[in-house]
Parts: C-alpha cells; sequence; structure tokens
C-alpha cells in the first residue's frame, strides 16, 4: 500500500526575482529572499558580517530564511584605482568624511532591493531602545548605514530623509557593532524567532520597566535560597511579587524610566 505523502514544510521566504543586466549565479548560499525582514548593511568591512548574528536564535533564523542579511560593500562604489569613498573636510580639521555622491551610489543600490527605514550609526543620534526596535520589526526591513572616520556628509543624510541612532554617549571607530546590536534586537521580536513569545513580553523595557530576577534550580546555593512565593505554585501571587520586584529595581536603577512609567500611570 502506498504511503500518502506529508504535505511540505512552510518556507518563511521565497526568492524574489528582478530584471538585471548583470548574470546571476544559478545557486548561491544567501539565495534572495521575498516577504521576510530584511536588514541590508552598508559598510566598508562586509566581512564583519553575519558576525555575532550568525549565531544562536539570529543565526538559526537567518538560515531558516525567517530574515535576510545583505552587505553592500561601500568600496565597491569608490572613485579611482583605490576606490577612495572618502575625503578631508570641508572648512579644515582633522580626519575624513565619507562622500555624499558615493554614499548616494551605495544607497540607491541598497534601496533597489526593498523598502524600509534608513539608518545611519551616529554618536549624535537618537538613542536606540525597545521602543525602536519593536518598531522596526513591524517594518520590511531597514538600511543600516556604518559609519567611519569623522562621520558622513550631511548632505546625503538631509537628502534622504536618514534617520541618526546612536547606542549610547559612547563614540565606537564604526557603525558595524552597533548594527549589529540593532539587528539582534529587531530580529529576535520577529514572528517565530524566540519559540515562546511569552519570553519578549516578560523581559526589561517591554513595559517600560526593568525585568524581575529570575532564579532556577538548585533550590538552595551557597547558602542562598529561592524566594519561596516562586516555589509556592500560586500563580497569582508569583505576578505580583515579579511585579514589585520590577518596580523596585527599576526605580532603584533607573530613575528616568521609572519617571516615565509613572507618568503613563496618571
Amino acid at each position: 500500500m502506498t504511503q500518502p505523502k506529508s504535505p511540505p514544510s512552510k518556507s518563511h521566504g521565497r526568492k524574489a526575482v528582478r530584471p538585471t543586466l548583470q548574470p546571476q549565479p544559478l545557486m548561491t548560499d544567501t539565495p534572495d529572499l521575498h516577504d521576510v525582514w530584511r536588514a541590508s548593511v552598508i559598510t566598508l568591512f562586509p566581512e564583519m558580517f553575519p558576525g555575532v548574528l550568525g549565531g544562536s536564535l539570529t543565526g538559526r533564523a537567518l538560515k531558516d530564511g525567517k530574515w535576510q542579511l545583505d552587505t553592500v560593500n561601500l568600496r565597491d562604489f569608490g572613485e579611482g584605482r583605490h576606490r577612495n569613498v572618502d575625503d578631508t573636510p570641508a572648512g579644515g580639521g582633522a580626519g575624513m568624511v565619507l562622500r555624499a555622491d558615493i554614499m548616494g551610489r551605495a544607497l540607491e543600490h541598497a534601496m533597489r532591493k526593498g523598502p524600509g527605514p534608513l539608518i545611519y550609526l551616529s554618536p549624535r543620534g537618537r538613542r536606540f531602545d525597545q521602543a525602536m526596535a519593536k518598531s522596526l520589526a513591524t517594518t520590511p526591513g531597514a538600511i543600516f548605514i556604518c559609519g567611519r572616520f569623522e562621520g558622513l556628509d550631511q548632505r546625503v543624510i538631509e537628502h534622504y530623509g536618514i534617520t541618526e541612532v546612536s547606542l549610547g554617549d559612547f563614540v565606537m571607530t564604526g557603525g558595524e557593532l552597533a548594527a549589529q546590536a540593532m539587528i539582534d534586537a529587531t530580529v529576535r521580536l520577529l514572528p517565530g524567532v524566540l519559540g515562546n513569545e511569552a519570553s519578549a513580553e516578560e523581559e526589561s523595557f517591554s513595559n517600560g520597566l526593568l525585568e524581575h530576577p529570575q532564579y532556577t534550580k538548585p533550590a538552595e546555593w551557597q547558602g542562598l535560597k529561592i524566594p519561596d512565593v516562586l516555589l509556592s505554585g500560586h500563580h497569582g501571587e508569583i505576578a505580583k511579587w515579579r511585579q514589585a520586584q520590577s518596580e523596585a529595581i527599576t526605580r532603584a536603577r533607573r530613575p528616568d524610566l521609572w519617571q516615565a512609567w509613572e507618568q503613563r500611570r496618571k
């Protein structure tokens, strides 16, 4: 007796077909997918990617086609024998500035892949937070511009309406690590990546507060015990304890978050 064939597994992304004047290989390691969240990264160091994004949950989701990662090598759009991408600052000063025309060509190339916000990783930008990660997770994807040297020609930022985003009040040698952090925070919020969707709902910042303490086996370690309420099996009391802990930790460690949370409750 012939066994019925099992239905094919659902694909999270399918190859997109676009006309092009350049020949494409029949097989690639990272096929161009359609209908999945896409992160396009403009960088002088594409070899830095996927980096940490290739491991753990984000790496598995990338392999499973739940999101797409593209790198655009800015050097490919440079000029001259050495593919120069920068020049000295107008008005004088130390360092070099990424040229507007070079970055413009790279952006036009990246935007042909699909829509999405344009983000320039910059120490003078608005600070990245969980709310921004949630917002990005609802978009088709984003284009991340990794700065280098003294920065990017302001005309590019204004012409394309680019949003400047910072990880915090510090300066890094480039935007690659910051881009990976932002992508990681966003990808883990995409459907099916975490597996347990409740995990994201209970994490720090998800409701405006820092997360409550976590415990697991053994019940006692180095003379320290798990709080009795967590072993009681009384879910209502556990929820109240966790809420109280989140409020106390937020009030002590992040007065800014506590003030904002209190304002929203009024």
